[in-house]
């Protein structure tokens, strides 16, 4: 197959999909690749090419199987060659949740219920087998805002007060995110899909470790691609907490997480710009950085929204709310 990666051809002559029609499918913001299979008989299946060094598909393999053991909706594993970066998976179909419920508003509520539910589900759970999402790996993420956004905007910030900061506010969070729950990391929009059968299919799970339960309600709720409502996101999140008895701290954590989830997705944006020449994710910036400020009101934050005073001027605050250019 001409224009194909290497070693296609033979990953799938040992399955049902040898002779299937091959299709490349638009991709993200990562080395994967993917494309859709069609056999004659009309039977589909999605193919992920994940190469080394770059990708490896483990992670995605394992958190799969354990999704899907503990009766999660992840895409069934048809086939893999995990060394060469390549697998074989259940087709979900074409219908994520962003462009559906952009298309059918009727229905926003609805399939935001299903996808809350989806995570009390979850929760309800014992954690998998995952890496700890600790302070280490929420600072290092953190540090993303302040390694990119900042000097992209000018700026020389008080790098050690940041840090310091951080570890004020995520200490109480740290605290009661024990014993702790899967946390998929992207769970989103634009990661729900809607297969045919009408239930939620989850995608894009491979960075899963075990956290706090409101990470990814944030993630959901604190759409970096698409707007949600303040007033679905407050039915949401209390939706969440009748159904979980989350304690009197969990909003206080679920802003917490949410500036630092926010702050990171701004990091992560610019550098995929500057870095990668990825200059279109610059247009997420301001819906991104609205989010920050608002979580950045909370009393919780007290540390970082005084880092952001000192460090931030109102005018850079400003034109990333608009668009960083």
């Amino acid at each position: 197959m001409t224009g194909f990666p290497e070693g296609l051809q033979t990953f799938l002559a040992d399955t049902e999909f040898a002779d299937a029609d091959c299709v490349p499918l638009p991709g993200d913001a990562s080395f994967r690749r993917y494309f859709r299979l069609r056999r004659r008989c009309g039977e589909s299946a999605m193919l992920m090419h994940a190469p080394p060094p770059h990708e490896d598909p483990r992670p995605f393999l394992a958190v799969a199987r354990w999704l899907e053991d503990t009766g999660l909706r992840a895409p069934h594993i048809l086939a893999e060659n995990a060394s060469a970066g390549w697998v074989l998976l259940e087709d979900f179909g074409d219908h994520r949740l962003r462009e559906w419920v952009d298309a059918h508003s009727h229905d926003e509520g609805r399939l935001y219920k299903t996808a809350v539910d989806t995570l009390v589900r979850l929760h309800g759970v014992p954690p998998g087998p995952f890496a700890a999402y600790d302070l280490a790996e929420y600072q290092r993420e953190a540090g993303l805002f302040t390694e990119w956004f900042c000097p992209r905007a000018g700026l020389t910030v008080d790098e050690r007060g940041w840090r310091d900061a951080w570890d004020v506010v995520l200490a109480p969070v740290l605290s009661r995110q024990q014993p702790g729950v899967v946390v998929l990391k992207d769970y989103h929009a634009e990661n729900i899909m809607l297969p045919p059968d009408g239930t939620q299919g989850l995608i894009d799970f491979q960075d899963a470790v075990v956290g706090h339960p409101a990470y990814d309600l944030v993630s959901l709720l604190q759409d970096a691609r698409r707007d949600v409502s303040p007033a679905l996101e407050q039915a949401m999140l209390a939706r969440y907490i009748a159904a979980t008895d989350s304690g009197q701290e969990f909003e206080a954590d679920y802003a917490c997480l949410g500036a630092q989830r926010n702050a990171k997705i701004v990091g992560i944006f610019t550098r995929l710009a500057q870095r990668d020449g990825k200059a279109r994710y610059l247009e997420l910036i301001p819906r991104v950085w609205g989010l920050l400020e608002r979580d950045l009101t909370h009393p919780a934050l007290r540390p970082v929204a005084a880092w952001f005073a000192d460090n931030i001027p109102p005018n850079v605050r400003s034109a990333a709310k608009g668009q960083l250019g």
